[in-house]
């Protein structure tokens, strides 16, 4: 989005429009919660929801220090750390020296872990295709085009201030 885009007054159109996509995403954001524990495997025994996502970081993205996952998945350090430990205890992750600087280390799922992963990614796949089955291919691909290009607006635009209005 240009920065003239972004500078512009929103209209009230605009806030209704985005207020009625906000509920929309709030729904579905409930309905996939509501669907995970239904489509994935329990993990090993005291493993937190969150350990998951922090394996899928480290598979889909790469070896990752501590600090970098919990920007990626907006949470504390100390709470990836936590979770690092119990998923490190697990054997579903491991510490490396980091290639760059050999004095921190990184984490970098196991074999193990990139199993768990991909069989809980086989699950969700399964449950996504059985829902999406009788949608035709160019509006699955017109969803997932949208979805791409909202996310990286999420992304890409920069934060107001807390107390801006």
């Amino acid at each position: 989005m240009s920065a003239t885009a972004r500078e512009r007054i929103a209209t009230a159109t605009d806030l209704a429009a985005a207020d009625e996509l906000g509920k929309q995403l709030v729904r579905f954001i409930r309905a996939v919660n509501r669907a995970k524990p239904h489509v994935t495997k329990p993990g090993p025994e005291g493993l937190e929801r969150l350990a998951y996502s922090v394996l899928f970081c480290l598979v889909h993205d790469g070896p990752q220090r501590t600090g970098r996952l919990a920007e990626l998945l907006h949470a504390e350090a100390s709470t990836i750390s936590r979770q690092s430990r119990s998923l490190v205890a697990h054997g579903l992750v491991e510490r490396r020296a980091d290639p760059v600087d050999g004095r921190a280390c990184v984490l970098a799922a196991t074999a193990e872990g990139v199993r768990v992963f991909e069989q809980n990614r086989a699950l969700r796949n399964r449950w996504l295709a059985d829902i999406l089955a009788d949608w035709p291919a160019q509006d699955l691909a017109t969803l997932t085009d949208l979805l791409d290009r909202l996310i990286t607006g999420i992304e890409t635009t920069p934060r107001p201030p807390a107390d801006s209005k």
